[in-house]
C-alpha cells in the first residue's frame, strides 16, 4: 500500500475513534530492562545498541538497515536473543506493535508483564524467513485483562538470514492497528511542488550545496563530475549565478582561484551583509588543504584568499574518534550574525555517524570546542548539511536517522532557548521535498519565500539544485533588513565605518558589520520582537546611534537608513538619544549607559576636550518645572561622566527646558524629539 494512503487512512480512522468519545492510547518503550546482547561496531557512538529500541520508530514506515535500531551481536547466531523493555505507565493491554525494520521474521515469542512482574506469553510462533523487507508486527493478545507495563521479545536469529533489527516496541489499550508515522511539518506543502533551477545552474554533472545570499540575488553552489572545474572532473568547484533585473538567473560562473583549486571546494555559509563567505577546509599557501573552516572577504577586486577560521579541538577530537581511519570532511553553517556555528562532524561523543554540534565565537576570534546539540536532533545515524536561518533559531538539516521517505530527508527544528542544546522535535519537510533518494542542503534567503536545496530526479550522485515555495509553517521567523550608507554629516561624503547592533534592553551586542564605500551598502538583518540600537563608529568621528523598534512587527520589513557621523572638532554639536530618560524623569536608564560611555571614550582619547551639556524638554506642563527637569537631566549625565574619571572642570551645563524645540509639540512622537540632551565640543 502507498505510504501516504496508509498514513491518511490512519488519521481518518483515528478521527473516527476520537469522535466516538474514545482516543486510543499508544505508548512506546522508554526504558531497557535487560537484553541478551547488542551489536557494537565501534568504540564510540551508540549505533545498534539496545537503547535504540526506545521511543518512536526512527526507520519505519520506511524499511532497511538502520543503526537507530537494536541489533543482537551475532546476526546468524544459533542461540536465542532477547530484549525486555518497560513503559512509562501500566495500561490494559490490547495490542503490541514491534517495528521490524530489517530482515523480519526472527521473533519466536513475546511476553507481557504486569506491575507485580507476572509473565504472560502472548505470542508463540515459528520464526522464519519472510519475503518482505520489513514490517510492523502486531500482536492482539487473546488473554483478557492484562495490565501491562513491560514487554519481552525473543528472537531466533539462525532462522532468518542476515542481521535482525528492531526499530521500536509499542503497546496500546485499543485494537486500531498501531502505525509508524512520519512527523511531517505542518502546512499545505502538498499544494506546491519543487522546481528544477534549469540549465543556467544545473549541468550534466552534480550540483549540490546551494548557498543563497540573504538578499536572494546570488546563488553559490558546488559542482562536481564536470570537465569545466579547475581541478579534475572528479573534484568539486564553487560556482555562482546572479539574478538579473528581469528576475532570471544568469549562466553559472566558476569562481576560479583562489577559492577553487585542485581539491574539493565549497561555500558553506554567507554573512548577513553578503560580504563574507565561509568555505570548507583550510587553504595552505603551498596549495594543500586541511580539515577546517576558512573565510573570504569581498574586496573591490574580488574575493580575498581564504583565511583559516580556527575551531578549537576540532582535529584532535576527530582523530580520537576515528581511531586511525581516514578523516571525513565536515559541514558547517555560520550564523548570519557571525557568532554561532553549527557543525556536522564525527567526534568521540557522537551518537553514531556525523552529529550536529554548536560552536561559539571567542574573544580571540576563534571558535569554541564543538558542543553536542543533543539527542532530540541527533541520532545514531547521519545528521548533516545544517543551515541556520536568518531568524537565528530555525535550523534545517538532513538526516538518515529520523523517519522519512528515503536515503536522507530534510528536516527543520527550532531552538527553544539560549543554551543552543535545547531544540524542538525535528519535523520532516514532506514528500514534495523529500524523495526515496538523498535530499540535502536546504537554504533560505531573508524573504523566506523560496528555499533552495539539492536533490535528484534520477539516481544518487547526480543531484541538481531545486527550489520550492515555503508555507508559513516551514519558513523561518520574519526579520527586518536594514540597509544604507554612512556619511559625514557636513559633506555627505561616504565614510568607512564599523557598525554594531545591540539590544536596547541590555546593551548586549547582537551583530557587527562594516560599511566600506568600495564594496557597497551596509546590510544588517535583525530578528523581530526587539528594540535595537545601531551604532556607527570611525576614528575621528563621534559614534552615531540610531534606535530601531521592531518590537511590534510581525512581517518582513525592509528599512532604508543612512547614518551620519559628526567629525570630532571644536564647535561640533552632537545630540544624544531622545530615549535616554523615562517620561518626566531625570534618571538615565541603564540601557543608555553605552551611549554615555562613548562620550567618555572620546574625552579620554582627546584629553584636552571640554564640552557643554545642554538639556531640553517638550512644552507639556509648567515652564519652570520643565527647566528644572532639564537641569536635573544634564546633571545626571554629568554625574555619570564624573563617575568614569572625567574631571568636573571639563564639563559645563545649561538647561533650556522647552525654549529650543527641534520638532513640533503637537504629538507625542514629535515631542519625544524635543526631550533631549545635546553636547557641544567647546575645546579639543
Amino acid at each position: 500500500m502507498n505510504k501516504g494512503i496508509l498514513i491518511n487512512a490512519f488519521f481518518l480512522l483515528s478521527a473516527v475513534f476520537i469522535n466516538q468519545g474514545y482516543c486510543q492510547q499508544i505508548l512506546w518503550a522508554n526504558k531497557v530492562l535487560g537484553y541478551s546482547s547488542e551489536n557494537r561496531p565501534a568504540q564510540y557512538g551508540h549505533a545498534f545498541r539496545a537503547k535504540q529500541i526506545l521511543g518512536i520508530p526512527n526507520k519505519l514506515p520506511d524499511f532497511g538497515n538502520s543503526p537507530c535500531a537494536w541489533m543482537p551481536a551475532d546476526p546468524d547466531g544459533r542461540n536465542e536473543e532477547w530484549i525486555k523493555v518497560g513503559f512509562e505507565k501500566t495500561i490494559p493491554l490490547k495490542q503490541v506493535a514491534i517495528a521490524e525494520n530489517f530482515n523480519p521474521g526472527a521473533i519466536a515469542r513475546v511476553y507481557a508483564y504486569d506491575e507485580s512482574g507476572k509473565e504472560f506469553l502472548i505470542s508463540d510462533a515459528s520464526a522464519g524467513q519472510l519475503t518482505v523487507k520489513g514490517r510492523m508486527f502486531r500482536i492482539f493478545p487473546k488473554q483478557q485483562n492484562i495490565l501491562a507495563n513491560a514487554i519481552k521479545i525473543v528472537l531466533q536469529p539462525s532462522k532468518v538470514s542476515g542481521a535482525n533489527q528492531i526499530d521500536a516496541i509499542g503497546i496500546s489499550d485499543g485494537v486500531q492497528p498501531i502505525e509508524a508515522i512520519i512527523n511531517i511539518a505542518k502546512g499545505p506543502l502538498l499544494k506546491t511542488k519543487r522546481e528544477n533551477m534549469g540549465s543556467a545552474i544545473n549541468s550534466i554533472g552534480q550540483e549540490v550545496a546551494p548557498i543563497i545570499s540573504p538578499d536572494g540575488k546570488t546563488l553559490f553552489f558546488t559542482r562536481g563530475n564536470f570537465l569545466g572545474n579547475v581541478g579534475t572532473s572528479e573534484t568539486q568547484d564553487i560556482w555562482y549565478s546572479k539574478l538579473n533585473e528581469k528576475n532570471v538567473w544568469g549562466q553559472a560562473v566558476n569562481m576560479g582561484p583562489p577559492l577553487n583549486n585542485a581539491a574539493d571546494n565549497a561555500v558553506t555559509s554567507i554573512s548577513a551583509d553578503g560580504k563574507t563567505i565561509y568555505v570548507i577546509n583550510v587553504y595552505n599557501p603551498d596549495g594543500s588543504m586541511a580539515l577546517g573552516l576558512s573565510r573570504c572577504f569581498q574586496t573591490k577586486t574580488g574575493w580575498s584568499f581564504p583565511k583559516e577560521y580556527k575551531i578549537n579541538n576540532l582535529r584532535e577530537s576527530i582523530t580520537a574518534s576515528n581511531k586511525g581511519k581516514q578523516v571525513e570532511s565536515m559541514e558547517t553553517t555560520v550564523s548570519p550574525y557571525g557568532n554561532v556555528m553549527i557543525i556536522s562532524v564525527e567526534r568521540s561523543d557522537t551518537e553514531g555517524k556525523k552529529d550536529l554540534y554548536v560552536s561559539f565565537l571567542q574573544s580571540d576570534d576563534s571558535w569554541s570546542e564543538p558542543l553536542h546539540l543533543g539527542n532530540v536532533v541527533n541520532t545514531a545515524d547521519y545528521e548533516g548539511t545544517p543551515f541556520l536561518a536568518l531568524d537565528n533559531k530555525t535550523l534545517y538539516f538532513s538526516s538518515h536517522g529520523h523517519s522519512g521517505y528515503g536515503a536522507g530527508d530534510l528536516f527543520l527544528t527550532r531552538r527553544l532557548d539560549d543554551t543552543w542544546v535545547n531544540w524542538s522535535k525535528p519535523e520532516n519537510l514532506g514528500p514534495v521535498i523529500n524523495t526515496p533518494l538523498w535530499d540535502a542542503y536546504f537554504n533560505v534567503p531573508a524573504t523566506g519565500e523560496y528555499a533552495y536545496f539539492s536533490a535528484s530526479e534520477k539516481v544518487s550522485g547526480q543531484e541538481d539544485i531545486f527550489r520550492v515555495r515555503l508555507t508559513p509553517e516551514t519558513r523561518p521567523d520574519p526579520v527586518a533588513i536594514v540597509t544604507g550608507t554612512i556619511l559625514e554629516a557636513e559633506t555627505d561624503k561616504a565614510v568607512r565605518s564599523d557598525l554594531i547592533a545591540a539590544f536596547k534592553k541590555n546593551n548586549e551586542v547582537f551583530t557587527k558589520a562594516t560599511f566600506d564605500p568600495e564594496t557597497g551598502e551596509y546590510r544588517l538583518i535583525l530578528p523581530l520582537k526587539d528594540i535595537y540600537r545601531i551604532t556607527a563608529s570611525e576614528k575621528g568621528y563621534f559614534p552615531f546611534t540610531e534606535e530601531i523598534d521592531l518590537s511590534k512587527d510581525t512581517t518582513l520589513r525592509n528599512i532604508r537608513k543612512n547614518l551620519y557621523l559628526q567629525p570630532i572638532k571644536a564647535g561640533q554639536q552632537i545630540r544624544l538619544s531622545s530615549t535616554m530618560f523615562a517620561q518626566s524623569s531625570a534618571e538615565v536608564i541603564r540601557s543608555s549607559y553605552a551611549e554615555l560611555d562613548r562620550i567618555v571614550t572620546a574625552m579620554t582619547d582627546y584629553p584636552a576636550m571640554e564640552i557643554l551639556l545642554e538639556g531640553h524638554t517638550d512644552n507639556q506642563g509648567e515652564v519652570q518645572k520643565n527647566v528644572k527637569l532639564a537641569e536635573d537631566r544634564v546633571q545626571q549625565v554629568k554625574k555619570y561622566l564624573l563617575s568614569k574619571g572625567i574631571v568636573a572642570k571639563r564639563i559645563q551645563t545649561k538647561a533650556w527646558g522647552p525654549a529650543k524645540p527641534i520638532a513640533s509639540n503637537l504629538t507625542e512622537q514629535t515631542r519625544q524629539k524635543n526631550r533631549r540632551v545635546e553636547f557641544t565640543i567647546l575645546k579639543i
